[in-house]
């Protein structure tokens, strides 16, 4: 076990261990789809029996950004844009520790799609959770990079002219080496979802469908929802990238019309996280640099005296 949390822990850890004492009622608003995001992760962190000393949740600013004040463990409230470079570089410096990113469709595919690419394209260990409603909910209704062509808001008021982004086709596309969609209308597939994105070794994406009652009404509760992995008519091989890409573009047109398909769409295994990667050309010790700041003995080096001379 580590020196200075529970990395290692061995024990049954119930659900209600992920409910903070300060805020132990989320305050999202009534019928939020984020409720159905919170239950899913307890349920998957206790299933997979993490102690909430094991676990960082890195949130961005939106509605998904106070996940992190509602579930009980470490916790990083983010800039907009900005949970996942603060997540990959925790994972480096303590790569035992389970880190989870989440953040909406504004945040994630907006605001910060450029993190999201290079996180994708390096394979970070680490499970990214977008709360996908098709809208900026927190800053009250504006249309989102998700949001359906033609659809009206504040700031489109004649109908956005603009097509929206495919978030799972992007994900795999960019490098993710597992990709999923879940819907908080589906509690137990989403936690089914949850615990293999978290368990994966690299960049898992779930986009994950959270119905916003209050601004968005046009996309109703993603309901009713076809498990791509129960349904004939759906067969496809998740380790075949093209397959998989084929039904994920699918995915995403069908959406839009009117039906709504979940479940794993992409699982790529054996391929090196970038923290395996750096650590075996030695560019990363062996040793978490988070375990050096508590050992009093240890001999600091400079990152210079850690690389050989650029010749």
């Amino acid at each position: 076990m580590s020196s200075f949390n529970a990395i290692g822990a061995d024990r049954d850890v119930e659900r209600d261990e992920y409910t903070p004492a300060i805020e132990p009622q989320a305050t999202w608003c009534p019928g939020c789809g984020d409720f159905g995001v919170l239950k899913a992760l307890k349920g998957a962190m206790a299933e997979l029996g993490r102690d909430p000393e094991e676990i960082l949740l890195v949130t961005g600013i939106g509605c998904s950004g106070k996940l992190s004040s509602y579930f009980e463990s470490y916790g990083l409230h983010t800039i907009h844009g900005r949970a996942l470079p603060i997540a990959r570089a925790t994972k480096l410096t303590n790569p035992g520790l389970e880190v989870v990113a989440a953040g909406g469709d504004g945040d994630g595919y907006g605001i910060g799609g450029n993190h999201f690419l290079h996180t994708a394209r390096e394979n970070h260990d680490m499970a990214y959770i977008v709360f996908n409603n098709e809208i900026f909910g927190l800053t009250k209704g504006q249309t989102s990079p998700t949001s359906p062509k033609g659809h009206e808001s504040k700031t489109q008021p004649h109908g956005s002219a603009k097509s929206p982004i495919r978030p799972l086709s992007t994900a795999v596309t960019a490098g993710a080496t597992y990709v999923a969609r879940t819907a908080a209308v589906n509690p137990n597939q989403a936690q089914e979802i949850l615990v293999e994105a978290i368990e994966h070794d690299g960049f898992a994406h779930i986009d994950f469908l959270t119905q916003c009652p209050t601004w968005n009404k046009d996309a109703k509760q993603y309901v009713p929802y076809i498990d791509v992995q129960e349904d004939d008519d759906y067969e496809f091989d998740t380790a075949d990238r093209r397959e998989a890409e084929e039904m994920m573009q699918r995915t995403e047109r069908s959406l839009y019309e009117g039906e709504v398909l979940t479940g794993r769409f992409y699982h790529e295994t054996g391929r090196p996280s970038y923290g395996e990667e750096k650590r075996a050309a030695g560019e990363m010790p062996d040793e978490p640099l988070a375990e050096q700041y508590h050992d009093d003995d240890h001999e600091w080096e400079r990152s210079y005296d850690l690389l050989d001379a650029h010749k």
